[in-house]
């Protein structure tokens, strides 16, 4: 349905696809993804070599030339609110929300949606937060956002994230939020135990049991982060629990030679990908902190294509009332 009515979007701040996945899946054919970080280009080219990836400083990025785009999408940076930082908010340097109020001018999309961490809903960003309303509604939208977890979208792992969805006001009243899953995801030892079996550890089976609800929500970090681990203190108890090592990330799973009673075995970023929402074939290009970092960063492909659905659906309303209307 999407190709037939061919809707197009622009993604700011792609990363390594995640909510891009979710667009495709939706219908969206994307026009360009533009990103900063080489690493995440280098993985964007080598899954999808016919995207057009422009890497590059988002605030220098001129987007004139896809005015008219159905939908501009973005993941812009989190530090800016999240309770991990300072939350500066408009003060943070890496507050990127300027400049994709300025390619909104410049692109006139029909639809917007923006994801961002939880922190974004903190009472602290109230004023920010009606302020971006305020400017989207001069600019001709009508805008919301929802706290949306992964798990409620068939993804094992919690993952809390704000989505921010902004129409034009004319399409407004067609949007609704996705509905959750009737069912529970997976946990982690069903959606591992093929990967954690693959090399012959004969504790595969024992851990899989354990391993028995979602995983707890998956820590990327920055460049500025030492390495690869799966989060604070709290984080690593949790997945202590679910018998995983949260210190590292392995190179391998683990073969015949790890015990079988008692062991704790570290997740590779094939295992993290899986937990994300990503499919097994895509892959992650850079050494592995900066693998993980692209798969701990990104947005669940699930969930982009769960709130991507219903925007399609508004506009494909939209539209058909206005084919109705001109006949």
């Amino acid at each position: 349905m999407g190709k037939s009515i061919g809707l197009t979007s622009l993604e700011l701040c792609a990363g390594a696809g995640g909510q891009a996945l979710g667009l495709e899946a939706a219908g969206f054919e994307h026009r360009a993804l533009v990103e900063l970080d080489d690493a995440c280009c280098d993985t964007l080219r080598a899954n999808r070599p016919f995207w057009q990836v422009v890497e590059g400083d988002l605030r220098k990025f001129d987007a004139r030339a896809h005015e008219g785009i159905d939908l501009l999408a973005g993941g812009l940076p989190c530090p800016p609110f999240s309770v991990a930082g300072k939350m500066l908010g408009a003060r943070d340097e890496r507050n990127l929300f300027p400049a994709a109020l300025r390619i909104i001018e410049q692109t006139k999309p029909r639809a917007i949606m923006i994801e961002n961490v939880r922190g974004f809903l903190e009472a602290v960003f109230e004023d920010y937060r009606e302020g971006l309303r305020s400017k989207l509604f001069k600019m001709g939208y009508m805008t919301g956002w929802r706290l949306l977890n992964a798990s409620d979208f068939g993804v094992p792992q919690l993952r809390p994230r704000v989505v921010i969805v902004a129409l034009q006001k004319d399409i407004w009243d067609h949007f609704d939020w996705p509905q959750i899953a009737v069912q529970n995801p997976p946990t982690v030892g069903e959606t591992l135990y093929p990967l954690m079996a693959a090399r012959g550890w004969p504790g595969a089976e024992a851990w899989r049991k354990q391993a028995n609800e979602i995983a707890p929500t998956i820590v990327g970090g920055s460049k500025k982060h030492g390495g690869p681990d799966l989060g604070p203190t709290r984080a690593k108890r949790a997945w202590a629990s679910l018998g995983v090592d949260g210190m590292g990330i392995a190179d391998l799973a683990p073969g015949p030679e790890a015990p079988a009673i008692g062991y704790k075995p570290r997740l590779t970023v094939e295992m993290v990908a899986l937990l994300q929402g990503f499919a097994e074939d895509w892959k992650f290009s850079g050494r592995k902190t900066a693998a993980y970092r692209q798969v701990g960063n990104a947005f669940p492909p699930p969930v982009a294509q769960a709130v991507a659905m219903q925007i399609k659906k508004a506009l494909s309303l939209r539209r058909s009332i206005r084919v109705v209307k001109a006949a």
